[in-house]
């Protein structure tokens, strides 16, 4: 009697809420007391234990020995959900911790499936398996052949260390047997970071040949990692790369690099180094810092690393508030262009800022006051032009600026908005190693004016909304022009963001001078279809041609070329920007254009560039040039690429490059070409083809991709 009392409290355990850690809850159709002590629950049980929750069709547990009789179809999950055990019977002990399963698949993270003949269940932290199958593929009953599977004879996951361990392990790829490893660890799919090897991936160059990637992970601690990249070639090309990440409570710093020994430069030792940082810093300052070095011009293109000109090493702490900016920086430059040697450019470049906005009070408007120190230095001592660039080849330089400036906008009848504006600016000049700027200067400059802008709104009845606004701006500069050299405001840019500025030069050495009148007109439409559209045209009038603007600007003379620009969105798949700077003549001085679509199968960037010649913004050469970049999904797995670059003016291409992808629920696959067609004294017409192949399911990151459709 006592033992049925006992087999009583173990039922009234089952069948309750679960109200301790240790306690199990127990649904099923039919419960029955069989003898002393075994309870037998039959038809669509499910049993909620320490997190893990059970479903089987029968479960019998005998007290006497503590275990678990249970009859299929079996479904365990783990209490994180990412561990699922399926079988068709099972001995288990009545905690689940140990026990056999036979006919099992064991899947992880809803991605990797290990079919075994029998499973067991070891101190509730190991799952042994027999006679294994693993793969992520989906499996058709019409085709049992995966894409690929790996067959062992044993397999153990360790669900600690989330480590999954083959032996004996046969690769597969379409059923046939490509490789074979005695001995085999690979992280589960829940695993972020594993000490171990990588994916390899193919490259082959016309340069360096054919050659393997096996990259090395290595984990160095919860905060750190470092990877180690081999890169063998056929043509004697040896190459080390090297990755080291650490995390810090306030940031995160990255140095990635590579040596190299080739018979492109032989006997001689190659290679680069970056080192990038981003921290935190007190009073919500940030701190970030990106510097790159490399021993020769060609090395990146060579190895397919960057295909920059010239490296921008810096460093620089700021900070960004609603009416504030602060920002300190270094900035150093190392050219490799043919065409440039890094004693006569500016090699170092030092800059502090404040800026702050406010409200002034009576007065009325908005003012706004900016300090700002800047410094640049070259290696060259030379005071004169040797290069014949125009700038004396050591010519260093220290500015100290300051500058107020003030708006104030009232409306005016007829809803017309008028705007008092101004600002005055004051600079200090320290020159030194140039023959003909080089000692100590100044300059004031002050602009003033007047704005009127009148926005005409229309609503339409279905619920369109469109503004047609004309602005008219009259401002008046100091025509007196310093002798100044000027180094940071030779790229002149004439758009719809600066028609209506007080100064058009992107910097601080030049400024814009002379009574003038900036005049344009808006036309906006937005329709709650999802797209919108507008378009502004614009000029400027000057009351003499002060010579201060270059052939190419588009600002030169009394009268400016026309200005006519264009955008048009709609909703989140297409974007399309536009302008053209024209001459009376209607002659094409500067054009570009920018075109982005984004569609469920179609996904295309483009952009257009068109300017002529300017020998102030050291273009000799018109610029006609096109990149695109485009991709198209050709079936739901397969996805088409292409790229390139065409330059117009020298009728050749620059870029051209193709690929091709293949992703589904278990593997990826990417294959790549492309050909640069340009040359110089170090580089030369390459031609670079790629290979890489990701299995999903073994900790890649590898996100998968429509499942494979099975055939009736």
């Amino acid at each position: 009697m006592s033992r049925l009392l006992a087999l009583l409290a173990v039922l009234i355990t089952l069948a309750l809420p679960a109200q301790a850690q240790d306690s199990a809850t127990l649904v099923s159709d039919r419960l029955e007391i069989a003898g002393d002590t075994r309870l037998i629950a039959d038809g669509n049980v499910e049993v909620f234990f320490r997190g893990n929750r059970l479903k089987a069709s029968r479960i019998v547990f005998d007290q006497a020995t503590d275990r678990l009789e249970i009859t299929g179809p079996i479904v365990l999950t783990e209490p994180t959900g990412q561990t699922l055990i399926l079988a068709g019977q099972a001995d288990l002990a009545a905690d689940l911790s140990e026990g056999i399963l036979t006919s099992a698949r064991l899947v992880l993270n809803q991605q990797l499936q290990l079919a075994a003949n029998r499973m067991m269940r070891v101190a509730g932290r190991y799952t042994a398996l027999q006679t294994v199958t693993a793969s992520s593929c989906k499996v058709c009953p019409g085709d049992p052949t995966p894409l690929w599977e790996i067959r062992a004879r044993r397999v153990v996951h360790d669900e600690v260390a989330r480590q999954i361990y083959f032996d004996r392990a046969q690769f597969r790829l379409a059923g046939i047997p490509v490789l074979y490893i005695p001995r085999l660890r690979m992280p589960d799919p829940t695993l972020k970071r594993a000490t171990g090897f990588l994916m390899p991936s193919i490259r082959t160059t016309s340069d360096l040949g054919t050659g393997i990637k096996v990259p090395y992970f290595i984990v160095l601690g919860t905060s750190a990692d470092v990877t180690l990249t081999p890169y063998l070639t056929a043509r004697d090309s040896k190459t080390l790369g090297l990755r080291y990440r650490q995390a810090f409570a306030t940031g995160l710093l990255t140095l990635e690099g590579s040596v190299s020994r080739d018979g492109l430069s032989p006997g001689e030792t190659r290679g680069y180094l970056r080192a990038r940082g981003d921290f935190t810093l007190p009073e919500r300052f940030q701190l970030s810092f990106d510097g790159k070095t490399v021993t020769d011009p060609a090395y990146l293109l060579d190895y397919g690393i960057d295909n920059t000109d010239r490296l921008d090493s810096r460093i620089e702490v700021k900070r960004t508030r609603r009416n504030e900016h602060i920002s300190a920086r270094i900035i150093s430059f190392q050219t490799l262009r043919d065409d440039e040697d890094n004693t006569t450019i500016p090699t170092v470049i030092a800059d502090l800022t404040f800026h702050r906005r406010f409200s002034l009070g009576p007065l009325g408007g908005e003012g706004g006051l900016r300090l700002q120190t800047h410094n640049h230095y070259r290696s060259s001592a030379s005071p004169v032009d040797g290069n014949g660039d125009g700038i004396a080849d050591g010519r260093d330089v220290g500015r100290i600026s300051a500058r107020i400036d003030w708006r104030r906008s009232l409306f005016l009848p007829m809803g017309i908005e008028g705007t008092v504006l101004g600002e005055l600016t004051a600079d200090a000049y320290t020159i030194a190693d140039d023959a003909t700027f080089g000692g100590s200067t100044s300059r004031t400059h002050g602009s003033a004016g007047v704005e009127l802008r009148w926005p005409w709104v229309k609503t339409e009845a279905s619920g369109a909304v469109q503004v047609i606004e004309p602005v008219v701006q009259l401002l008046f500069s100091s025509s007196v022009a310093e002798s100044l050299p000027n180094e940071d405001s030779v790229l002149i840019e004439f758009d719809e963001g600066n028609l209506f500025s007080l100064d058009r030069f992107p910097g601080s050495d030049a400024v814009e001078r002379g009574p003038r009148a900036n005049v344009g007109v808006s036309w906006t439409r937005h329709d709650p279809r999802g797209w919108s559209m507008g378009v502004t045209v614009g000029r400027v009038f000057r009351e003499a041609d002060l010579g201060q603007f270059g052939p190419g600007s588009g600002l030169a003379g009394t009268t400016s070329d026309w200005l006519a620009a264009t955008t048009f969105t709609l909703s989140d798949t297409l974007a399309l920007t536009g302008r053209m700077v024209l001459d009376d003549g209607l002659s094409v001085t500067k054009a570009e254009a920018r075109l982005a679509l984004s569609g469920p199968k179609t996904a295309l960037s483009t952009s257009m560039i068109w300017a002529v010649a300017d020998p102030l913004e050291n273009r000799p050469d018109p610029t006609q040039e096109i990149t695109f970049d485009a991709r198209r999904k050709v079936t739901p797995n397969w996805t088409a690429k292409a790229s390139g670059r065409y330059d117009f003016a020298g009728d050749q291409g620059t870029l051209a490059g193709l690929g091709l992808e293949f992703l589904n629920e278990c593997v990826r696959f990417d294959v790549s070409l492309s050909r640069r067609f340009t040359s110089s004294t170090s580089v030369t017409p390459t031609t670079d083809f790629g290979l890489s192949l990701d299995l999903v399911g073994f900790g890649s990151g590898v996100t998968g991709g429509p499942a494979r459709t099975c055939r009736q």
